[in-house]
């Protein structure tokens, strides 16, 4: 060995060393802790993210000079790297709950923003893992550099952002959570802006991490968590599976994953699902399941606003975002949940150039006193301004019933940007169902059953006037969705980078 190489054989050993107490993480009894209540590390976590369990690290060394310190903080409790999701570069970090809580010193707090940092720079999409307790009590906020919810603002629109919660997450880090395009949680995890004990401090309130954040509050009520799943493998396989649908920017097209199922078909059991009687339900997500590509459907936010039905899924191989009122809730009607949900929903597949399928069937936004105290008014109005600003490709189909503002929100304006407008031949439109109008305004029974065929032959009306560019065979749903993407195709080649929108959201 030469004398140089020799010199360098102890500052090696000082670098691996140094780099082995990074990946130590909380030590041996807390990650068998961790492991033991039926969750992954942070590690594991990241690895199981990435294709082949391979990851490069970023920001490794950070807390190192706490080694021997009275509070040992590898990797400054937030591990952080980028690997390939099916084959696609993806940045993602993980707050390591073995670590002094998971809680945010300065190092981690820069790390963070370190990252937003990277995503912008490259384009490429941006996976936090929450199990935190937030900013710790000891922190200098010197403002040495902007916090990553000042780069994910800036991020937002840009590229996919996805953010899972596999524990307790409280301040500073929840608030990752809403600044994200698409937010997951397990069955085991909290989310909240301050946890029980500050809580119990500020106003008294006696509560449980559950009762103050879990999926009871965010998955069913407050709609902050879009969607529900058993475990960390599971939330960590979801947040691939939604990738899947997405570019990995806002400058490129949405990928194309043709399968055994991406031709033309008819679909002979939509005659037995939906009835041609508007009054009797059915099931829009077994529809949705049957009409695009098989096994393709991924619903976002089941449990939230669910007379309305969003997913994504392919028709043809190409990537679709579906809205569909679901007649089976509260006959399809459009209450404040599922109005917010929708305007989401509409805000980010737009952002991203996916096609938006508008699949009607409703009597109109919910009425009475519980709606209007929800502010149904304005959360409709969000809803319809989302959707008129849509630039990605959007294909309304009528299916049976579509009233008042409950059409309009719903893409059924009459040349409002559709690529394609189609309705099934029974459908009744109006300003709201004939029984319900000729009641309130004392109709003759000679007007009522006037009224009754104009609204019976809604379909012939609208296409003889060109509203509707065809009236179509139930049977052909699919066929006429294929027909109406392939008129997209020259739109879907590339993407034209982030959408800048004009005009206030109600």
């Amino acid at each position: 060995m030469s004398g140089s190489a020799a010199k360098w054989g102890a500052i090696l050993d000082e670098l691996e060393r140094r780099r082995a107490f990074g990946r130590t993480m909380g030590g041996e009894e807390r990650l068998a802790r961790q492991a033991a209540s039926g969750k992954l590390n942070a590690r594991q976590r990241l690895e199981t993210l990435f294709d082949g369990g391979a990851f490069v690290e970023i920001g490794g060394f950070t807390g190192v000079l706490s080694e021997g310190g009275d509070a040992p903080a590898p990797c400054d409790a937030f591990v952080a790297g980028f690997g390939k999701v099916d084959g696609r570069p993806v940045l993602a970090g993980a707050e390591d709950f073995t670590v002094l809580g998971g809680s945010i010193g300065m190092p981690a707090a820069d790390k963070r923003y370190r990252l937003t940092e990277i995503a912008a720079q490259e384009r490429l999409p941006l996976v936090f893992m929450l199990e935190g307790a937030g900013h710790r009590p000891t922190n200098s906020h010197d403002g040495r550099t902007p916090n990553d919810l000042q780069g994910l603002a800036a991020l937002s629109g840009m590229v996919p952002l996805v953010s899972l919660v596999m524990g307790a997450s409280a301040g500073h880090g929840a608030l990752t959570a809403p600044l994200c395009d698409f937010v997951a949680m397990t069955r085991q995890a909290s989310i909240f802006a301050a946890g029980p004990p500050l809580v119990k401090a500020a106003v008294g309130e006696v509560v449980t991490k559950e009762e103050l954040g879990g999926p009871d509050v965010h998955v069913m009520q407050s709609g902050l968590v879009h969607n529900l799943v058993e475990d960390d493998a599971a939330a960590i396989a979801l947040a691939r599976t939604y990738l899947s649908y997405f570019p990995s920017n806002a400058w490129e097209a949405p990928p194309v994953r043709e399968s055994g199922d991406c031709g033309p078909r008819r679909i002979e059991e939509l005659l037995d699902l939906v009835s041609p009687d508007p009054r009797m339900p059915f099931s829009m997500r077994q529809l949705a399941r049957l009409v695009v590509d098989e096994g393709s459907f991924l619903e976002i936010q089941p449990h939230f606003g669910a007379s309305l039905v969003t997913g994504l899924a392919r028709i043809g191989g190409r990537n679709v975002a579906i809205l569909a009122n679901d007649p089976s809730v509260r006959a399809g009607a459009i209450d404040a949940a599922a109005a917010d949900k929708a305007a989401h929903f509409l805000d980010v597949i737009g952002a991203f150039r996916i096609p938006a399928i508008f699949l009607t069937d409703n009597p109109g936004v919910m009425a009475g006193t519980v709606a209007e105290k929800s502010g149904i008014l304005r959360h409709a109005a969000r809803m319809f301004m989302a959707q008129h600003r849509l630039r990605s490709p959007k294909i309304h189909v009528t299916l049976r019933k579509a009233f008042g503002f409950g059409s309009s929100i719903m893409a059924m304006n009459p040349f409002d940007r559709q690529t394609a407008v189609y309705a099934f031949p029974s459908i009744t439109l109006g300003a709201m169902p004939v029984g319900g109008a000729a009641d309130a305004a004392k109709l003759d029974d000679a007007t009522r059953a006037r009224l009754e065929a104009e609204q019976a032959g809604s379909a012939y009306h609208l296409a003889d006037g060109m509203k509707y560019d065809d009236v179509i065979d139930p049977r052909d749903l699919r066929n006429a969705l294929l027909h109406g993407l392939a008129l997209t195709q020259a739109r879907g080649a590339q993407g034209d980078g982030p959408v800048h929108q004009a005009g206030i959201l109600p």
